[in-house]
């Protein structure tokens, strides 16, 4: 039986089209894929995200852990802090991609990937056991408590103060939910419990995620939609949550990154702090930063009429003896540039900037060329 997330009967009544998504009955659009999208561009959007994962890690080597488990340096974050980061074995391959957050003095939130929730504990878990310094840390998986909605797009900091009103509890000290910055998160009192608010998102626009326990997350929904109608916010699905992110190149467990891949093959070696000391999957992550990985991530994009690229499509190279090189991980039209865009995996020698390369559709090569990341830009 699929799970069903605090907001389920909402979509019901908005008349969402529902899938299963890694294991949960979860909205797929509501109106289209494409006005949902661009509502989000344009104005602001809501999303039903309870199905990602929370764990705390606390305790008085908190830190020193998660310096040990992630790739990007848990020390630069002070209270209120949060930072993208990725978990990764031995071999570098990536176990999830994350986000963490610094809520209190010696307490980090994690909010990870819905699909990976139990393969993470389980892998924390391990990790912790044979951790020198794990006396006092407790690990803890909040998921079953906790729901949560992404608020996203340009127009969202001119309503959401109406939504959470007066100044912060715990995180960052604000007067008003806008005054956030970006990467920070806040608490606030709210319906007879604590909402954390962090000024993330996944859609490469403006906004904010609010994680809170289910009932409270139900008057979220409602008074974001109410506050937000004014200004075109628009529920939205995970289509079109895919759609955005795709166009921003943001990855997705399980197309960009797996347990073979690692994030130096998909272009994240910006958040592996080498510099800070022993971590998992260090040595192997800095060999191949240093001899250069086996595969690449690319953007491409069409350049002829065809249906857009989808997952598992092939790569080939656009010379006479046209040979596979790769395989499309997403792919989508693109509501914003209207046009086929995808993310594959390619030898590097293939992957140059302005290289073509052919992407086979339905069985018929068509021309695309690859470009330079991400295909929307602000």
């Amino acid at each position: 039986m699929l799970k069903r997330t605090a907001l389920f009967e909402a979509h019901q009544k908005l008349g969402a089209r529902l899938i299963d998504f890694g294991g949960w009955e979860m909205p797929v659009q509501y109106t289209s894929i494409v006005d949902e999208h661009q509502a989000v561009r344009n104005a602001a959007g809501i999303f039903d995200i309870s199905h990602m994962g929370e764990v705390t890690v606390a305790g008085p080597n908190a830190a020193e852990f998660l310096n040990v488990l992630l790739t990007n340096d848990i020390r630069r974050l002070g209270i209120g802090q949060g930072q993208y980061s990725l978990m990764c074995n031995e071999q570098g391959g990536a176990v999830d991609d994350l986000y963490v957050y610094h809520v209190a003095p010696q307490t980090y939130l994690l909010v990870v990937n819905a699909s990976r929730i139990d393969a993470d504990i389980v892998w924390m878990q391990q990790q912790l056991n044979s951790f020198q310094q794990k006396s006092g840390i407790e690990l803890s998986d909040a998921s079953h408590n906790y729901a949560a909605v992404a608020v996203q797009g340009p127009k969202v900091k001119e309503f959401i103060d109406a939504v959470v009103p007066g100044a912060s509890s715990g995180g960052t000290k604000v007067e008003l939910l806008s005054d956030l910055k970006k990467n920070e998160i806040a608490i606030f009192s709210f319906g007879g419990g604590n909402l954390f608010v962090g000024r993330t998102g996944y859609t490469g626009e403006d906004g904010f995620e609010i994680i809170g326990l289910n009932h409270a997350i139900q008057a979220v929904w409602d008074k974001v939609l109410e506050a937000g109608k004014p200004f075109g916010c628009k529920p939205c699905g995970l289509g079109a949550r895919d759609t955005l992110r795709t166009e921003v190149c943001y990855p997705l467990y399980g197309h960009e990154l797996d347990e073979n891949t690692t994030p130096v093959e998909a272009g994240l070696s910006f958040f592996i702090a080498f510099e800070k000391g022993e971590f998992i999957g260090r040595a192997a992550l800095l060999d191949q930063k240093t001899k250069g990985p086996f595969k690449k991530l690319v953007a491409f994009k069409m350049t002829d009429k065809s249906a857009p690229p989808r997952p598992h499509y092939p790569i080939w190279s656009a010379d006479g003896e046209a040979k596979q090189i790769g395989e499309v991980v997403s792919g989508t039209q693109s509501p914003s540039l209207g046009i086929g865009i995808g993310l594959g995996y390619v030898p590097p020698e293939s992957g140059k900037i302005d290289a073509p390369i052919q992407i086979e559709v339905r069985g018929r090569k068509c021309p695309a060329v690859i470009i330079k990341k991400p295909f929307y830009r602000k």
